[in-house]
């Protein structure tokens, strides 16, 4: 979920604001609102970043299933001298992958 903090900051980054249970009521704007942000606004904002979010999914699901870095460097240096074998299965590892969660 989107806060209202995070849409109204991606409306004004500079604005100061509180908010109280994620309430539109209870916005407190302690600069006294300059850019008139309404709750419209506000709304539409918090679904142009969920999608944001949701269309970048895969890239957090392939994260926490790649090799590590450093798995990566061990077998860079590896095929540097002439042993591929950890390099091939992180590279096969890495495609499977790719595969399990494709791109949007």
């Amino acid at each position: 979920m989107i806060t209202i903090i995070e849409a109204i900051s991606a409306l004004n980054p500079g604005t100061k604001v509180s908010v109280t249970a994620e309430d539109f009521e209870q916005i407190t704007w302690h600069d006294g609102n300059p850019t008139n942000i309404t709750k419209d606004q506000i709304v539409t904002k918090q679904a142009e970043l969920k999608t944001a979010y949701d269309t970048i999914e895969y890239q957090r699901k392939r994260r926490e299933e790649y090799p590590s870095i450093d798995d990566v460097t061990i077998a860079l240096a590896e095929k540097e001298e002439g042993d591929s074998t950890m390099w091939d299965e992180i590279t096969a590892k890495r495609q499977a992958v790719k595969t399990k969660y494709p791109k949007g």
